[in-house]
């Protein structure tokens, strides 16, 4: 029988904390890649008790997937927002998600993330990333501070070093990156599961402490 809201968030507030909840439970936030950092990243946002998840991926599970990704064998073939959307649910009934199999560019990036508080850069390509910095940066550029989004990225995950090498910096005030900073997967040879849910931890983690006020 699946617990019911209130029993879940009762749960929550013993192990968070009311103010900590409370703070979680109205943010939203974009998962822009749902690969081996994005659906990490979802995983413990859905079980910390983020309210909202917008999750952007225009590709499909592959077999390969499997090794890193919080996919199963039976959802092979399927889009990748759509399958995570379906195991979070499994995890947080009570969650809102919204899903868009599509491929973030200059002419979506910013309407794709809409209306959410702290967008979470997972990609595995650089051209990507770059693009999805510059348009998160941008658009703050333009805001007034109360409507601008902090960006969490990430660089560097891949290879077969300690994960103790994988750090948090703060670049700017609303801009946070994760990773060693050198062993990118074009790179590296190597993508080990517990090195790539090390950073998005990393990324999870960071997200969880600005929603709540904590910046470094």
């Amino acid at each position: 029988m699946i617990p019911s809201q209130v029993e879940l968030r009762e749960a929550l507030v013993k192990k968070q904390g009311e103010e900590v909840v409370s703070k979680l439970e109205k943010a939203t936030v974009a998962i822009c890649g749902c690969g081996g950092l994005g659906s990490n990243i979802a995983v413990n946002l859905a079980r910390a008790g983020v309210g909202k998840l917008i999750l952007i991926d225009f590709d499909c599970v592959d077999i390969t997937n499997l090794q890193r990704q919080q996919y199963k064998a039976n959802q092979v073939g399927l889009p990748k927002a759509e399958a995570l959307a379906s195991n979070l649910k499994e995890i947080a009934p009570y969650l809102e998600i919204e899903t868009h199999v599509a491929r973030i560019g200059e002419d979506n990036a910013i309407s794709l993330v809409g209306e959410a508080d702290v967008v979470c850069e997972a990609f595995d390509d650089a051209e990507a990333k770059a693009l999805l910095t510059n348009m998160v940066l941008e658009f703050n550029g333009g805001q007034p501070a109360e409507k601008q989004k902090y960006l969490v990225a990430a660089s560097g995950m891949a290879g077969f070093g300690s994960a103790n090498d994988i750090k948090t910096r703060r670049v700017t005030k609303r801009f946070y990156l994760c990773g060693d900073g050198v062993n990118d997967v074009d790179k590296c040879f190597g993508l080990l599961a517990p090195r790539v849910m090390a950073c998005a931890a990393h990324q999870a983690l960071t997200v969880i402490r600005l929603i709540c006020g904590m910046e470094e």
